[in-house]
């Protein structure tokens, strides 16, 4: 069985509706979904406040590989150019981590870098992560740590960015069919 926590992020259009559908186009693999956050622009900041949500998910038919190809496909079937980096987008999914079993999976592949680079600098991540999985460890530099902890290490300002919602995500666990 492989895990991911997949972290989800919208500044363009309905941008509710767009996090929304990565859990409708993943069904039942979700587990758990965050609450949604609000979060000024990173990077190219001249533009519009982010929707943020993680989300838990488990298949066990993918693997890194695979749950990157399901990411891009989702973000695809959003709209999604990959254009400016850090610019504005319909939707974003990031892969953070995935396990196999109880093995993180780490990958340095030219597509694929497992877990993510920055996910540790990242309070929009981190934040709605611990909502979902308040022992979650990341592994930064070959070292396993709380990610409570390595969100202590961020600037309070930029905790301070990341701001509850009171928009819901649905989990649907019927099918298409039921």
């Amino acid at each position: 069985m492989t895990s991911t926590v997949l972290s989800i992020g919208s500044n363009l259009g309905d941008r509710l509706t767009r996090l929304q559908s990565v859990l409708d186009g993943l069904g039942p693999a979700v587990r758990a979904v965050s609450a949604v956050y609000e979060t000024a622009a990173w990077g190219f900041e001249e533009q519009g406040p982010f929707l943020n949500a993680v989300l838990l998910a488990d298949d066990p038919d993918l693997d890194g590989h695979g749950w990157l190809r399901r990411a891009q496909e989702l973000e695809a079937a959003a709209g999604r150019v990959r254009g400016q980096r850090w610019g504005p987008r319909t939707l974003d999914v990031d892969l953070i981590t995935c396990h196999d079993g109880a093995d993180e999976i780490i990958s340095r592949d030219e597509g694929l870098t497992l877990p993510h680079p920055l996910a540790h600098l990242r309070a929009f991540v981190l934040i709605p992560w611990l909502d979902v999985d308040p022992d979650a460890t990341l592994t930064v530099a070959g070292e396993s740590r709380p990610v409570q902890r390595l969100l202590s290490e961020i600037d309070q300002s930029e905790r301070d960015g990341v701001t509850r919602t009171d928009l819901v995500l649905d989990i649907r666990t019927e099918t298409a069919a039921g």
